[in-house]
């Protein structure tokens, strides 16, 4: 764009959307998705009921589960590790002198 006229075109454009709510981003996504991704942001971009139920269903789809507590001791627990009697001790050292 080496245009000034467009340059203050793209500005102004970009000022309305801001003054109407509007962020611009950029998402990395794979090519295949990138329709889908463009019809999401469109639709929510709407406002209505049908905005909200796709804004709630996507939120619902992205949170997923809230994570249980315990979730590591569990996975420990499951570990192809367990009952192998592994020794995890090591000698205690002092360390080495250094002369500051």
């Amino acid at each position: 764009m080496g245009n000034a006229a467009q340059k203050r075109a793209l500005q102004n454009y970009r000022a309305r959307l801001t003054q109407r709510g509007f962020t611009r981003f950029e998402v990395m996504a794979l090519d295949a998705d990138r329709e889908l991704i463009r019809t999401l942001a469109r639709r929510l971009a709407e406002e209505g009921p049908e905005a909200e139920q796709v804004r709630a269903a996507v939120k619902t789809a992205v949170a997923g589960e809230p994570p249980k507590p315990g979730n590591i001791l569990t996975a420990l627990r499951r570990s192809p590790l367990v009952g192998a009697e592994l020794d995890l001790s090591r000698p205690r050292e002092e360390g080495r002198k250094i002369d500051l």
